[in-house]
């Protein structure tokens, strides 16, 4: 696992504050706007989505209330901003997500994966951003599982954004350093240049975090209606 620092999260951020600022006065083209916050890229949610009837605010996946222990697998905390293509601050968004737990397998019926459940893991967890779009969840890096004969899906996390005024995001999220990544069929669906908008570096969290644990800074671009 790669412990470099994410340049691309601390150049975004910096630029991202400037670049709000002249979208406040008026003074930016959108062209420019559109060219320094890139739109995150729509991917495929995949058959195993829960259903939003399914969603409640959780943002903690490690845990099952009633369950003797937390959820096996490494712990990670994703955090991040939901912008729009201004670079303006998406609050409220509601923010899903949903994955495998660490032996790769979903909680779907429609998962042939044999691969065993973890009684303890969630699979899918809601939150909502904050007034400047902020985000985090809890929870573990997922396994790699098999999609067919001669593929091998890489570790991922769905992602699903809606806010009144944008039009609804999904997308997964890719953990850095993986070498199934080169191979994945849905991954090399976006152009190169914009596999840095979904896979994310993760380093060893801040000592006020679990300990063990890493962090990953996930930017999520969406695009407003009529924009």
């Amino acid at each position: 696992m790669t412990t470099r620092l994410n340049r691309r999260s601390f150049l975004s951020s910096s630029f991202a504050a400037s670049v709000g600022a002249l979208a406040a006065t008026g003074m930016l083209p959108k062209a420019l706007a559109a060219a320094t916050c890139g739109l995150t890229p729509p991917q495929t949610p995949g058959p195993f989505y829960p259903g939003e009837a399914n969603f409640k605010p959780e943002s903690d996946l490690t845990l099952v209330p009633g369950a003797p222990k937390r959820a096996e697998g490494q712990i990670i905390y994703i955090k991040g901003r939901v912008i729009d293509e201004l670079c303006n601050p998406v609050a409220n968004a509601n923010v899903e997500i949903w994955q495998a737990c660490s032996s790769g397998r979903y909680n779907n019926t429609k998962d042939p994966n044999p691969a065993p459940l973890d009684p303890n893991f969630r699979y899918w967890g809601e939150a909502h951003t904050d007034k400047d779009g902020n985000y985090m969840f809890k929870s573990i890096q997922p396994g790699a599982y098999p999609a067919d004969t001669n593929w091998t899906r890489p570790p991922h996390i769905h992602f699903k954004i809606s806010r009144l005024g944008y039009k609804e995001l999904i997308t997964q999220m890719y953990f850095a350093g993986d070498s199934l990544n080169e191979k994945d069929l849905i991954l090399k669906e976006i152009p190169r240049s914009d596999w840095d908008r979904v896979i994310v570096d993760f380093r060893a969290s801040a000592p006020d975090l679990e300990p063990g644990s890493l962090t990953g800074e996930f930017e999520i671009t969406m695009k407003k209606v009529g924009s």
